[in-house]
Formats: structure tokens, C-alpha cells, sequence
């Protein structure tokens, strides 16, 4: 199997609950960053064991799946044990061997359409211009910093076609100037979306995600975000915001990045 086929068997596993497939893909010193588990191997299977002891059957939909070097990247629906839909991205590290040694995600409750009417997932799905992965993921690197980091705001325009901008944010509007009211709207409320540092970047093709910390309305936050990139311009987006817990809540010690 290829990477992102071995990263897609193991969510799957959630819902098989192939213990064995599960063991034989994680390398034994696991790397958990979800907080609200335990790191290790043993650990990821003991939750797989635990789902099918629920009532409510686990799902599993996985909406796009892109590999970079040694990691890869989903963008998933996952339903644990009838809990509820949640959005996720997740990242995968493959060690030397070939085997899953490390994991990041961030999760969030599935919303209704935003108020251009796109989700949290639907949108353009091919994964193209494979040429120009290293320079759509440059594109990015100065995006966030000029613009997600207010770095350089003037420079906020020359990254967009116009006004041409598909956001599937669930509480932002198509296009520049849906952005601009949105983060209109939050400054009015005395609330500030902050970029703090950029933990990874990491790109195929004509798709880049970034994973950055920060603090929104003064909540440590870790933002998941996805971009298309289009003849050189940002050109649709989703994301996953979610809430860093206390650390004193942490079921492993290694951090959420």
C-alpha cells in the first residue's frame, strides 16, 4: 500500500475494527496529539476496541486525501459511536519503515451551509498542478504571513483573482469582501482571530494545508486550514477552528502540535 492507502486502512479500522490491520500499520511508539487520548500504539487500538462495544455503529467518510513527503493529509467526516458528525483533518507521519509513528488533528461539529450556501466539505475535489506543489506552498508561507499574520496587510489583495474566493467557513460569505465583513463583524464584537506561529505547511499539487496556533476571541486555538491555490491566486478555502484544552485535561504529554 501507498501511504495515504495505509493512512485511509486506518481510519477505516474505526469502523472494521480490524485490530490486527490497526497493530500492523502503527509503528509501536505512536505519537498522539490529540489530547483526549493516550499516545502509543497500544492506545489507538484499545480505542478501536472500544467503538465496537458502543451501541451505535462508527462512520467514516473521507472527503480528500493528499501525501507530502512523509505525512499525509485527510480531510474526514467521522461519526464516533452516533456521537454526532465532526469535520476533521488529520495528519499522518510515516516512519522509515513505512509504519504510522505520529498524528495531529483537529476536529469540529458539522455545521449548516455558510451564508454563500457552500459546507464544510463540498467544492472542487481534483488534485492537480502536481508541478507546482513547491510553489503553491510558497504562495501560502507568504500568504499567512503577510495576511493571516497581519504581516503585511496592504499586500492582502494581490493574493486573490478579485473578488473571486470560495469560503467554506461555516459563518463567512464568498469572496475578499465576505472576508472583510467577517473580520469587520468579529472586530466590532472586540474579538480577534490570531495567528501566532505556523507549525507546518504542507501541500500537493494545487491544495495546501496549514496548521497554525493562535488565540480567537482570546481562547488558545488551533487552526486547521485548507487552500486551493489557482493560477497562482488563493482561490477557495475550508478550515477547522478548535479550542485548545486545558492542559490539566490532557491525556498524553505532548502537546497539541
Amino acid at each position: 500500500m501507498t501511504n495515504k492507502e495505509k493512512a485511509l486502512a486506518l481510519i477505516g479500522t474505526f469502523v472494521s475494527g480490524d485490530l490486527d490491520l490497526a497493530k500492523s500499520l502503527l509503528a509501536p511508539e505512536y505519537k498522539q496529539h490529540n489530547l483526549a487520548f493516550g499516545t502509543g500504539a497500544d492506545a489507538f487500538v484499545a480505542a478501536v476496541a472500544g467503538l465496537q462495544q458502543a451501541p451505535v455503529k462508527t462512520t467514516v467518510n473521507n472527503i480528500r486525501a493528499f501525501e507530502d513527503g512523509d505525512k499525509v493529509f485527510l480531510q474526514t467526516v467521522y461519526n464516533f459511536a452516533g456521537a454526532g458528525e465532526q469535520v476533521a483533518f488529520d495528519i499522518f507521519r510515516f516512519d522509515e519503515e513505512g509504519l504510522i509513528a505520529e498524528h495531529w488533528d483537529n476536529l469540529a461539529t458539522k455545521a449548516e451551509p455558510n451564508p454563500s450556501g457552500h459546507t464544510q466539505i463540498d467544492g472542487y475535489d481534483k488534485l492537480e498542478d502536481l508541478d507546482k506543489t513547491e510553489e503553491n506552498r510558497e504562495i501560502i508561507k507568504n500568504f499567512l504571513h503577510d495576511v493571516m499574520q497581519g504581516k503585511a496587510p496592504e499586500k492582502t489583495p494581490s493574493y486573490f483573482d478579485g473578488d473571486t474566493y470560495i469560503q467554506h467557513n461555516t459563518g463567512i460569505a464568498d469572496g475578499l469582501s465576505g472576508l472583510g465583513a467577517a473580520l469587520g463583524a468579529l472586530a466590532e464584537q472586540g474579538i480577534q482571530m490570531i495567528y501566532d506561529t505556523i507549525h507546518q505547511v504542507l501541500a500537493q499539487g494545487n491544495y495546501v494545508l496549514a496548521v497554525s496556533e493562535g488565540t480567537f476571541g482570546g481562547a488558545p486555538t488551533s487552526y486547521y486550514d485548507l487552500w486551493r491555490v489557482e493560477n497562482g491566486k488563493v482561490t477557495e478555502h475550508w478550515d477547522v477552528m478548535e479550542t485548545i484544552a486545558a492542559k490539566e485535561t490532557w491525556a498524553n504529554e505532548n502537546g497539541k502540535f
